[in-house]
């Protein structure tokens, strides 16, 4: 066996991007514990639940994980890879058996002793029969699960994975206690940092500290947290600016020059692999002929975007979902660029012509979504695209819209290795593959990448996967946003923020403190 350490399978800094915020630490001192923290958050639904399978958006991702409930492995804020309810991890030669320590002294709110039990029975909830899980891939991929003692247990895998470990650190993958499941996801029962005292879905969850903690003195400085769900961004900066609230996600750039002036609020920025997209469902007409995906791929105007949606706060985008942030990010594959004529030329080429299309369009997809699609709009007119925008509610975006409407608007927050990423939304059958796009070369590659140890090859295999995407591919990526949230001076952080979600990778909940 290979032994692997928490930090020695592989750096997220070259898989993940680390960034530094600017500034020192907040308030100038270390971590203390004590206080109430309030946090405003977007992407909230009042079909939010506890049910980790199902989380989709910012709101319940920071409030459940790193929160409420803890994964077996954590990315750290630095990027690196560390243990989180597993404290050790050793691997075969060919990376096909796992053997995963256990921390030891662990239990779940309600008391019950943690144990191998609790992680086998989790992670059999994402491949029950009907579960619609988006971590059902990783899982899936396990074709053993042996108990050694309590504290140990033995994964085989059907297949050599490298990234194996980083997979186990998904936001979806929490530990549930064994036996008591339905309890724990109707109440909010795991072994985080703190427990639920309040839980409205998409209004508001209320959480408090847990004492004697595995992870007491070194995370979770706050007494309490109160999480409110206002999807609004106006809403959202408004609160942040009158003090209503400490911390909120997603800035509205419009207001951000306000808030930038404002001596108590803080910007924090950092650049990941968060990227915007259009995905269309290539199974569904007019989207099933690769000549009107190319057309429209080259019927937006990319810069267009980052400049008028993120003011300048992200880059342009290349039709795959690989970020600047990844170790195998191709920068250099051709840039598909705004180009009407060609567009009228794919089209006419391909006896095409009056193409019509319906884009379904909500700012719960991303702030300026409906900005967007509307400037899609108007530079698709230009290639002879009509586009007419579909603009859809807020509350249920995900649920009705998304992996239902032909076409739409989406975003993802990018995953800290590529075979997580592709596995995660382009995998052949996979629950969040949100373009329906089917392509034997992509599915051969995507096997062989997964097992390859080599990083020469594994360069090679990701750089192809990246161009058949960007060229073939049913999901329009115009741009990558970096992930810009907001402070008020009674906060504080380390000054080291995570960069693969929001809100310091969606751990705000434990490792930022009162200033």
């Amino acid at each position: 066996m290979t032994n692997l350490s928490r930090r020695g399978l592989l750096k997220a800094g070259a898989a993940a991007g680390v960034l530094t915020a600017t500034g020192a630490v907040a308030g100038g001192h270390g971590p203390k514990r004590g206080g109430t923290a309030k946090i405003g958050l977007a992407g909230a639904n009042t079909s939010d639940s506890w049910d980790g399978r199902t989380h989709s958006d910012s709101y319940m991702i920071v409030t459940a994980h790193g929160c409420v409930f803890d994964c077996l492995t954590e990315v750290a804020a630095d990027g690196t890879l560390v243990g989180e309810l597993a404290e050790s991890w050793e691997a075969s030669a060919d990376a096909k058996t796992w053997t995963f320590k256990l921390r030891q002294g662990v239990t779940f709110h309600n008391g019950k002793p943690f144990s191998a039990d609790d992680v086998i029975e989790s992670l059999n909830l994402h491949t029950a029969e009907g579960a619609k899980s988006a971590a059902k891939p990783i899982v899936s991929a396990i074709t053993e699960m042996k108990k050694m003692d309590d504290h140990t247990i033995e994964f085989t895998l059907a297949a050599g994975n490298a990234d194996f470990p980083f997979l186990l650190s998904d936001y979806h993958i929490l530990m549930y206690p064994a036996g008591q499941i339905e309890e724990a996801i109707a109440n909010g029962i795991g072994t985080g940092l703190y427990k639920v005292e309040t839980f409205e879905p998409g209004v508001r969850t209320i959480v408090s500290r847990v004492d004697s903690h595995y992870k007491d003195g070194s995370a979770g400085w706050f007494d309490s947290i109160e999480f409110t769900a206002i999807n609004d961004s106006t809403a959202r900066m408004n609160a942040l600016m009158t003090g209503q609230i400490d911390a909120a996600n997603r800035v509205d750039f419009k207001t951000e020059p306000l808030m930038r002036a404002n001596p108590n609020i803080t910007i924090f920025e950092v650049t990941g692999n968060q990227h915007y997209t259009f995905p269309m469902l290539t199974n569904v007409s007019p989207f099933d002929d690769m000549a009107v995906r190319k057309a429209l791929k080259h019927a937006i105007n990319r810069q267009e975007m980052v400049d008028k949606i993120l003011l300048g706060h992200g880059a342009v985008g290349n039709d795959h979902p690989i970020g600047p942030a990844n170790q195998y990010f191709a920068s250099d594959i051709a840039q598909n660029s705004y180009d009407p004529d060609m567009a009228k030329k794919i089209l006419a080429d391909a006896g095409l012509s009056d193409v019509s299309v319906q884009l379904s369009a909500s700012d719960a997809a991303f702030t300026g979504a409906v900005d967007a699609a509307q400037l899609y709009q108007a530079s698709a007119k230009e290639a002879g695209i009509n586009i007419e925008v579909v603009q859809e509610p807020a509350d249920g975006y995900w649920s009705n819209v998304w992996l239902k409407k032909p076409w739409c608007a989406c975003y993802w927050s990018g995953r800290a290795t590529e075979d997580w990423m592709f596995s995660t939304a382009y995998e052949t059958g996979v629950p969040w593959n949100d373009t329906q796009w089917e392509n034997a070369r992509f599915q051969e590659l995507l096997l062989q990448g997964r097992a390859e140890l080599d990083t020469t090859k594994r360069s090679e295999i990701y750089t192809e996967m990246q161009m058949i995407m960007s060229e073939e591919g049913g999901t329009v990526v115009p741009m990558y946003a970096n992930y810009v949230d907001a402070h008020s001076n009674k906060l504080a952080n380390s000054g080291t923020i995570g960069n693969l979600w929001q809100m310091d990778s969606s751990r705000i909940a434990e490792r930022w403190w009162m200033a």
